[in-house]
């Protein structure tokens, strides 16, 4: 069977390695006689994949013992709201920046819990640019700041990590495991399952001890990190397939090199296709090369009557989950982990012969 190259944002491409290993434990996992999926989450057996999968998430990102690491389910956007009531008091400061849709869906939901200031806004050059931290007007006395540093939609990242006093809480939900990361400046990072982990249903969120128990006391109980922690992520029944498959593929990262691997296969596909944009004359990008995203790679046609056409040939070539997130249009090219570098390959490569046919 051959496999398309899917570039879909997310729910996104898995390791081809880590499907054929699930496929082959589908009906009988390790002889049980019985899949994962059917199988007790407080069963010795599944106890033992969960706790092998936060360890060598924990290797992966070297998570050492001040942390916490969550396996929940929501999404991020249940984040959106856990955050605030988990680390701020009712009509506390929180200090948020706003870098696109996802910033501005996390604001939102904060400002229902929390007195939200926006410290900066990337709005005004249109999500093209991130502001720069001196330009920040920073609460002195917030819970804590938050910020997205990686955009997927306009394709926004920072290169670089807020240096602040107070915790720094991150959604990182498309750029974890892309490439090393120094957890020890986070307070929280949170992240859902769908992009570089696993399937969609699970998030994890990584939380520093002292933050713990500093939750209000009508949080819903599911949402509170303490019991969660104190009940290792199982105070109620676990997504627990998607565990046992973000499992699998932290031991495929492992394989692949580790984080110091990948990212330099993420630098790689990334260059490629940039430079595949910005020295065409079809194609373009409006980010500023500083702040561009190496996951979520949009990108306009010079005549918007193209794009149905380039998204057909595109899919009849193999390329799949092209088209750009509907706020905006376009194109976009998600290529995380799982997306190969010959996905990427062959993406140029079909860029380069549309715009020959059509430029």
């Amino acid at each position: 069977m051959t496999r398309a190259f899917n570039f879909c944002a997310g729910p996104a491409a898995l390791p081809t390695e880590v499907l054929a290993e699930a496929q082959s434990q589908l009906l009988d996992w390790n002889g049980q006689g019985l899949s994962v999926m059917e199988m007790s989450h407080r069963s010795p057996e599944f106890v033992t994949i969960a706790a092998e999968a936060e360890q060598d998430f924990r290797d992966l990102l070297s998570i050492n013992d001040d942390y916490s690491v969550l396996f929940v389910q929501g999404g991020a956007s249940a984040q959106f709201a856990s955050v605030p009531l988990n680390l701020s008091a009712k009509s506390e400061r929180v200090d948020y920046v706003n870098t696109g849709v996802w910033s501005k869906k996390a604001i939102v939901e904060a400002a229902r819990y929390a007195d939200v200031n926006v410290v900066s806004s990337a709005e005004g050059t249109q999500f093209s640019e991130v502001p720069e931290q001196a330009t920040w007007d920073c609460s002195d006395e917030a819970a804590y700041l938050h910020y997205t540093p990686n955009e997927t939609i306009n394709g926004l990242e920072f290169d670089w990590v807020p240096d602040v006093n107070i915790p720094l809480v991150a959604d990182m939900s498309s750029t974890i495991l892309s490439r090393p990361l120094d957890v020890s400046r986070f307070g929280v990072i949170y992240a859902g399952a769908q992009k570089n982990i696993g399937p969609a249903g699970l998030t994890i969120v990584i939380v520093r001890k002292d933050l713990l128990g500093k939750a209000r006391q009508d949080i819903p109980t599911c949402m509170n990190y303490k019991v969660v922690a104190e009940n290792n992520s199982m105070y109620n029944t676990p997504p627990t397939l998607a565990w046992y498959l973000s499992g699998l593929v932290f031991k495929w990262i492992k394989a692949q090199g580790g984080l110091v691997s990948m990212e330099d296969i993420n630098r790689r596909k990334a260059k490629k296709l940039y430079r595949a944009i910005d020295t065409s004359g079809l194609y373009k990008n409006l980010v500023v090369p500083d702040s561009r995203s190496w996951m979520n790679v949009p990108f306009t046609l010079a005549d918007d009557r193209l794009n149905s056409l380039f998204l057909a040939q595109a899919e009849e070539c193999g390329l799949l989950n092209l088209a750009g997130h509907r706020s905006v249009g376009g194109m976009r090219a998600s290529i995380y982990n799982a997306v190969p570098e010959a996905a990427v390959d062959a993406l140029v490569d079909f860029m380069s012969v549309f715009e020959r046919d059509n430029g």
